[in-house]
């Protein structure tokens, strides 16, 4: 999905659009098309786009394509945690916004950014293979044309490798290809990171009536996300150790419904009260004067009456590479960093990433630099570099907060879900920051 919206993007812009772009992805669906039934089930494997996102599609001409499916926006969230001392409400009327995000099947997502590249008016060639080896200084050939010996230095540009024999040479290689990237390793680049000891369950589930809200609830073992997709379908995305998510995967449906809904709503500890500290609230405040959401009592999730899809498990991580460029290569998505998915980040920060470099890209065409040059490239990770080792800092100590069961710690914790839930400068700078604006949640 990342490296198609950089396709897009760069033919949507007139600087750009004259490139000669090569897709490399051995998946057939970008030969033989994405279909898509409107009758099935929602498919498990989801993105929460932010505001910010579906702007950048607008303006790429992705958002069209997409339109027709089923997408699903939230203008409500709902935060709590296990022991029933806190919780927030966020609504996209605290910072003027119609919605929250938006809950899209990845499977939409791809065929729409694959629709807008076979409609783009740019040269464009998909190579349904996978790069074997890549070379970024293949030396000197000697090419002959018209009759007359000319030598190209074959020394500006990388040379790419492929599995069906094809060998190309670029100006520009891109890394969007996850967080085992080929490019990654073939470049050399190295990263940092660890294994979370958690892997996540994600499935769709069904509701007796449509929900509306995004719910997180954090737990002992790891958060749980309800998150809306249309039609009386949610998405789930559960968080817990490994031999847990084994287990409810194995679980028949009856039981796994069970357990999902005790984890929504009384499992593991009681509702949460609107104060901390009994009647009142020492937070309340410092909203007098300002506009809040009017954020009334904490709501129980919708029950889930039904499974809805097969049940998926993957491991968590955390990575990030130490560059993101060099001569000739740019990494970006999660072929540069992969991030917990507690806040479904994860896609947004990789668009950020393909928009930011197709900007760059365009900036040097318009001042005739070499596209491949490393203190061009460097620009776009000067750029990016700093915003997602922010967010990816941010989820880690979320993760790490709510790893530990801890008396004092839980009432900390609690205090923060006050304070975001009544202090409105703080709740409208977190609305923002999750909604795509780089600004860190703080008090501006």
């Amino acid at each position: 999905m990342v490296g198609m919206s950089l396709a897009c993007s760069l033919a949507s812009m007139p600087l750009t659009k004259h490139l000669n772009v090569a897709i490399i992805d051995s998946n057939p669906a970008l030969v033989n098309g994405i279909r898509i039934n409107k009758q099935d089930p929602p498919d498990p494997r989801v993105s929460t786009i932010t505001p910010a996102t579906t702007s950048m599609f607008r303006d790429i001409g992705a958002w069209q394509y997409l339109q027709p499916y089923r997408h699903a926006y939230f203008d409500q969230m709902q935060v709590w945690d296990y022991t029933g001392l806190g919780y927030t409400r966020y609504h996209a009327r605290d910072v003027d916004k119609d919605s929250l995000g938006c809950v899209v099947e990845n499977k939409v997502l791809q065929s729409s950014l694959l629709l807008c590249i076979q409609n783009a008016d740019f040269q464009k060639r998909i190579f349904p293979s996978r790069l074997v080896s890549m070379s970024l200084n293949p030396g000197l050939k000697s090419k002959q044309m018209d009759g007359i010996s000319s030598e190209i230095s074959r020394a500006d540009l990388a040379k790419l490798h492929l599995s069906d024999g094809t060998c190309l040479y670029a100006k520009l290689v891109v890394g969007a290809d996850g967080s085992k990237s080929q490019v990654r390793e073939l470049a050399g680049f190295k990263t940092t990171g660890w294994n979370y000891s958690q892997n996540a369950v994600i499935c769709t589930v069904e509701h007796a009536s449509e929900n509306q809200c995004a719910w997180q609830r954090f737990l002992p073992a790891g958060p749980i996300a309800l998150l809306p997709m249309g039609d009386n379908f949610s998405n789930i995305v559960w968080t817990m150790n490994p031999k847990e998510a084994l287990d409810r995967k194995s679980m028949t449906e009856i039981d796994f419904v069970k357990t999902v809904n005790h984890a929504l709503d009384h499992g593991f500890g009681p509702h949460p009260t609107s104060s901390l500290l009994g009647k009142g609230n020492i937070f309340s405040w410092f909203g007098a004067g300002v506009p809040t959401s009017g954020n009334g009592g904490f709501e129980i999730p919708p029950k889930v009456v039904k499974l809805a899809s097969e049940r998926m498990v993957f491991p968590l991580s955390l990575r990030h590479a130490n560059d993101y460029v060099s001569k000739h290569v740019a990494l970006i998505g999660d072929a540069a960093h992969t991030v917990h998915p507690l806040a479904g980040q994860g896609v947004n920060l990789g668009f950020g990433d393909a928009f930011a470099l197709s900007r760059v890209i365009g900036e040097a065409i318009a001042v005739g630099m070499d596209i491949g040059e490393a203190s061009l490239l460097k620009k776009y990770e000067a750029e990016r570099k700093p915003a997602n080792i922010a967010m990816m800092a941010i989820l880690d100590g979320f993760q790490k907060a709510y790893s530990v069961d801890f008396g004092p710690l839980n009432i900390l914790r609690a205090a923060g879900f006050h304070a975001a839930n009544y202090i409105s400068p703080l709740k409208r700078s977190i609305i923002s920051y999750a909604s795509g604006e780089q600004r860190l949640p703080l008090f501006t």
